[in-house]
């Protein structure tokens, strides 16, 4: 059963920085996209960044761009965040989930690591 586990997670003050990680395992890493979620309570999940191993392509939500990086390792099969300038509404439970990367959905998904960001 694929596994994921999120950390790193942490209180900072705004403009600081927080890398998260995200340790995958048993599922063949580079078939599958990793992506970095965040939900804040009352609010709808919202995707945050992706990378597909095999390949690395990324993606990343408009209000993250030039502040936060997603990387890869594959031989440690880990997928980071580096969350650079933090701002406070970027407060909120980061998830790490898992998809085929022939699939639409993101069916693993790890548990939540809390980010705080305070002004």
């Amino acid at each position: 059963e694929v596994q994921l586990q999120a950390s790193g997670g942490g209180l900072v003050q705004a403009g600081g920085s927080l890398r998260l990680s995200c340790a995958a395992s048993r599922f063949a890493f580079d078939d599958y996209v990793i992506a970095w979620f965040r939900r804040v309570p009352g609010k709808e999940r919202e995707a945050v960044s992706c990378i597909s191993p095999s390949d690395g392509n990324t993606y990343y939500t408009d209000s993250v761009k030039g502040r936060f990086t997603i990387s890869k390792d594959s031989i440690k099969n880990m997928v980071y965040l580096q969350m650079n300038n933090l701002k406070p509404e970027d407060t909120a439970i980061y998830y790490c989930a898992a998809k085929p990367r022939t699939t639409m959905s993101y069916d693993y998904w790890g548990q939540g690591t809390l980010v705080t960001v305070s002004s």
